[in-house]
């Protein structure tokens, strides 16, 4: 990266409007870099890497729009998902090309092997793939009273006793900027995915990097079935493996887990693979000299 002043995108799933992009987008603006907002102008939480948008004629919608106290930052209101935002501005939609994509801050920490399903992952894994450095930042607010993880699907009740504007976005806000320089002279296409407790600072236990949790905080179960129907319910995860995301957020740690975009697994042998002879039947012919006789004008 040049020597200029970094340009820096954020975006989220909460919607553009959402406290804790505004703290984000502060937070970047006042560490000193070029910050763009492009967000979604809905709620569009766990659409993963999903590319949707609302188009008219084949336009994607969005509108210019200001955030409280920030004012002097471009701010763009978009009628699509969070990956395809991140997408677009790759491509220079909302100004020159970002070298940096921060995503969040995310009401609920996006932890284990489901953040799979995370809008604010797959905006940063989609920013990344485009060979950004992006990472995505989440606030445990799951135990509001505890500021962690532990509690599980129990905590999900009192979520909305809360008003979302008192929450502890600064701790995640700050703690992100300060991650920034880091960020900055990684290797292009890296991804971060920060989860933070809803605390004040002080109450933070520190930083950790941590392994993804099997699962998330919550698991999905069956409540309830019959012949045309389903009732799904959110159940605690009570396994917590050492070490994990969720491990450390629920002993009061801010967690850190460096993720990788898709790629090829290399190390899995299947069918198709060169020097294999043993095709199995029905899933492809091996090419005959006859066959390549045959393609030939």
């Amino acid at each position: 990266m040049d020597g200029s002043r970094p340009r820096l995108l954020v975006t989220n799933d909460d919607g553009v409007q959402a406290p804790g992009i505004r703290r984000l987008a502060r937070a970047a603006r006042d560490a000193g870099y070029d910050v763009t907002v492009a967000a979604p102008r809905e709620e569009a939480s766990g659409m993963s890497a999903a590319l949707t948008a609302v188009t008219e004629e084949g336009r994607v919608r969005f509108s210019r729009t200001s955030l409280a106290g920030l004012e002097d930052v471009p701010t763009f209101a978009v009628a699509a998902s969070p990956a395809y935002i991140a997408l677009l501005a790759g491509l220079g939609v909302f100004g020159p090309v970002p070298d940096l994509v921060l995503s969040g801050i995310n009401r609920g920490a996006n932890a284990g092997r489901a953040i799979l399903h995370s809008g604010t992952v797959g905006a940063a894994v989609t920013a990344a793939a485009g060979g950004a450095r992006a990472m995505a930042v989440s606030l445990d607010v799951l135990s509001p009273a505890e500021g962690s993880a532990a509690s599980g699907g129990a905590a999900i009740a009192a979520l909305d006793t809360v008003d979302d504007e008192q929450r502890h976005w600064s701790t995640a806000a700050e703690l992100a900027a300060s991650l920034l320089p880091w960020l900055v002279d990684a290797p292009a296409g890296t991804v971060l995915n920060l989860n933070v407790p809803d605390r004040a600072p002080d109450r933070v236990a520190g930083l950790r990097r941590a392994t993804l949790a099997p699962f998330g905080q919550v698991q999905m179960a069956v409540g309830e079935s019959g012949e045309d129907f389903v009732r799904m319910t959110i159940e605690q995860n009570a396994d917590r493996v050492a070490g994990s995301d969720i491990d450390l957020l629920a002993e009061g740690y801010a967690t850190l887990t460096a993720v990788q975009p898709l790629g090829e697994a290399g190390d899995l042998t299947v069918p198709g693979d060169a020097g294999r002879t043993g095709v199995p039947e029905g899933i492809v012919r091996p090419r005959t000299p006859a066959d390549e006789a045959a393609r030939r004008p």
